[in-house]
């Protein structure tokens, strides 16, 4: 069935009409059960999507496998232009696409623009250097010529998350494609908007229908699509407990998956570093998109002869960051994403106050106007004499809430900066260039910044180990983990060696 638009129509959202899009076209859902779409900053339904069924999830798959080979045969160069012209496409409706991405998660409108304006950068890339993607031959004993291969594996399954919908969906797409798969995407039932509109605007920038195909639905739907047959390759975004699901999903069929899960991420901060700037970056780290990001700073490690200096200053910057409206470009911060959300981070708050934890500035709801008094904000909060023991230095709250303790020699800062499951990112703040190396290559991370935070770029890789998962996005890494690497082996010798006659040659 015809969908909606890329526009508005009648007060309803673009994204939100009948369909899934799969096969090139919106297509009307199989079942009547629909999931509601909130603002996270006033509370109200934005719009709704299907729930995709086991029949809705047999048909996005069946369109993927049906354009698997076709797109694969595709040249890597004509891939590329395809991914380019997707790229052109994003960067004429940035406007659009943020003010999307702004209502539904909640994240402020000056913010969001800044990420899109990056995204297409990925398309770019993927699309650049797919062509770039060579074998290998070599000469061997024996008369032989080996040499390897890539082949994509055909249909993948993207799982994405709520809190960089159409930037992390772009981060896998862009080398899942590139590298000649089809995809199909279940986006979290939370911001599923603006990952719909991405496939119908990947058909409209000429993608071969079937490539990019978008499912709806809560975690049945990816229950769903992990257990398909066609899908050879998973690569899931989310919550540790979740990839665990999808590796055990993965596993059972023998299918590999890519996880970026969940992270706890330390910020050292030494004494010879710049109060100031490391106050400043430490409220960017922290609060920037109210603190839900993987990589967002939740353990600030500060050296005691800077202690009181650093949060004295990072106080103060947190308590100046403007709350509300998500669409005000004035506006420094939203809210979380949920009630429960919510209510988790301030609960924890409540707890390291009880256990004897400091709280410097924060630590509950902000008086806003109607409507955004219904939202889920969250006051930015510092909180200072954490201990290592207590829970809002050991687990992930994905919310503004930043703990900080302070520390006695370079030793004990890696041990507590370590003394934890999960190993995504990290940062180091010094003036040292020897300390900031040695500190950067002992720290338990699979990316760090030193002097800075959460940057990120499509040549730089991204991904951690433990439990925050395994593989990588971004770089070469990712392109040829969406590949397979065969080996063939050539005779080149004028006849057989045969072994039963006499042949003395074996491999």
């Amino acid at each position: 069935m015809d969908g909606p638009g890329p526009v508005e129509t009648s007060g309803r959202p673009a994204w939100s009409g009948d369909g899934l899009h799969y096969g090139g076209a919106w297509r009307s859902a199989s079942g009547r059960q629909r999931l509601p779409v909130r603002s996270p900053a006033t509370g109200d339904v934005l719009g709704s999507v299907p729930i995709a069924d086991a029949a809705d999830v047999t048909a996005a798959v069946a369109a993927a496998q049906e354009a698997a080979a076709p797109w694969a045969r595709v040249d890597p160069l004509d891939r590329g232009r395809h991914l380019r012209n997707l790229g052109d496409l994003l960067r004429a409706r940035m406007p659009e696409l943020a003010a999307m991405e702004s209502a539904i998660t909640g994240r402020p409108i000056r913010e969001m623009r800044a990420q899109m304006s990056r995204i297409p950068e990925w398309l770019d890339y993927f699309g650049g250097i797919a062509a770039g993607l060579e074998g290998e031959a070599n000469r061997v004993r024996g008369g032989y010529l080996t040499y390897t291969a890539y082949e994509p594996y055909g249909v993948c399954a993207l799982l994405t998350p709520w809190n960089h919908p159409i930037l992390i969906l772009v981060k896998k797409l862009a080398a899942a494609v590139a590298a000649g798969n089809t995809v199909v995407v279940k986006p979290s039932e939370l911001a599923p908007g603006t990952p719909l509109m991405l496939a119908h605007w990947a058909a409209e920038a000429g993608l071969p229908a079937g490539v990019v195909n978008v499912v709806t639905g809560e975690a049945e739907t990816g229950a769903l699509l992990c257990a398909a047959q066609a899908v050879q390759h998973i690569d899931l975004t989310g919550g540790t407990e979740t990839g665990r699901r999808v590796a055990a999903a993965a596993g059972a069929r023998l299918v590999p998956c890519t996880l970026e899960l969940g992270g706890k991420t330390p910020v050292l901060v030494f004494e010879d570093a710049a109060v100031e700037e490391a106050a400043a970056a430490a409220a960017f780290s922290a609060f920037v998109a109210a603190g839900q990001t993987c990589v967002s700073a939740s353990r600030f490690i500060v050296a005691r002869p800077l202690y009181e200096a650093f949060l004295a200053a990072f106080g103060r910057r947190a308590r100046a960051l403007r709350l509300g409206d998500p669409s005000d470009p004035a506006t420094d911060m939203g809210p979380v994403i949920a009630r429960a959300s919510r209510e988790r981070c301030l609960a924890h708050v409540r707890r390291a106050v009880e256990a004897g934890a400091r709280l410097v500035c924060g630590g509950g709801r902000p008086d806003l106007p109607a409507p955004f008094d219904a939202g889920h904000f969250i006051e930015p909060t510092v909180l200072a004499d954490v201990t290592c023991d207590m829970p809002v230095f050991r687990e992930e709250l994905f919310g503004p809430v930043a703990a900080v303790l302070p520390f006695d020699g370079e030793e004990e800062a890696l041990r507590l900066a370590n003394d934890t499951p999960f190993a995504l990112g990290a940062a180091v703040w010094t003036s040292d260039v020897a300390r900031a190396h040695r500190v950067a290559g002992a720290v338990r991370a699979g990316m760090v910044w030193v002097n800075d935070h959460h940057k990120n770029d499509p040549r730089s890789i991204w991904g951690g180990f433990g439990d925050s998962g395994y593989g990588k996005e971004n770089g070469w890494d990712a392109l040829r983990g969406y590949q397979r690497k065969r080996s063939v082996v050539v005779r080149t010798a004028p006849a057989f060696d045969d072994w039963f006659a006499g042949g003395k040659r074996y491999g």
